[in-house]
């Protein structure tokens, strides 16, 4: 790779951004598991995080200062904004307010389940833009058990009013629980979805988030995202990610 006389050293910047120790990031460079703009990197190297690309296993990583990612167990009853006009509790009352962050993407009141908060800009933008295809994994229990050809219906798409939607994952578990996966964010997306085969639903939980699931978080406890799921969340994020996307400055 090209060396630069001024920026930081890479394994610096690798360990503010919560991959590890600096020891740690300096094996993940000898391993040759990190590239600077599709260049394998080399110990030491210098490198300005506004614009270089750096990648760890193939994933662009955010070297965004300061940022943070909670994993949320959203309780019903509890809205997916900032504030309420309201009075609702807000899903941003249940994580510390210092740095302050946003929900990545939204679960309407009545559903339950995880859900990431983050002041990370860009990598919001890749959980929630459909191209990325991260995938979205809930529990539905519905109203009547669904028939085969519902379930098949879930698979292939269905005709809302706002257009087709993607095909998605489905299965029925339960009599009248249906497990469902998708990769795109409209509104009341799985509600609406449900109610189109004839079943809807009484109650939804996100189950996972592309990578991330978390059987242990009670309703509204909260939790900062390991190393490693950070890892394997900007994986996700970069496998539908266009080359250009990849090689613009700036992205990481």
């Amino acid at each position: 790779m090209i060396e630069r006389a001024d920026g930081e050293r890479l394994q610096k910047v690798l360990a503010r951004i919560g991959l590890g120790s600096r020891r740690v990031c300096e094996d993940l460079i000898d391993a040759e598991r990190v590239t600077v703009n599709g260049e394998i990197a080399v110990l030491g190297a210098r490198v300005d995080p506004d614009t270089d690309v750096i990648a760890v296993d193939g994933a662009v990583l955010s070297t965004v200062v300061g940022a943070v990612t909670y994993l949320l167990n959203k309780p019903a009853g509890v809205v997916t904004t900032a504030s309420d006009t309201h009075g609702r509790p807000t899903v941003v009352e249940l994580v510390p307010d210092d740095p302050r962050v946003f929900s990545v993407g939204r679960l309407d009141m009545d559903t339950e389940g995880l859900l990431l908060l983050t002041n990370n800009g860009d990598l919001t933008h890749r959980l929630t833009h459909p191209s990325f295809g991260v995938e979205k994994e809930y529990l539905a229990s519905v109203r009547g058990r669904p028939s085969r050809a519902a379930i098949r219906r879930l698979r292939e798409g269905i005709e809302l009013d706002d257009g087709m939607t993607a095909p998605a994952k489905a299965s029925l578990l339960e009599p009248e629980v249906v497990r469902i996966t998708i990769h795109e964010g409209r509104n009341r997306q799985v509600r609406r979805m449900m109610e189109a085969i004839g079943h809807p639903v009484e109650r939804l939980v996100r189950v996972r988030i592309g990578p991330l699931a978390d059987r242990s978080l009670a309703p509204g406890e909260w939790r900062t995202l390991t190393d490693a799921e950070m890892l394997d969340l900007q994986r996700a994020v970069t496998v539908g990610a266009s080359q250009e996307e990849l090689t613009e400055p700036g992205t990481g």
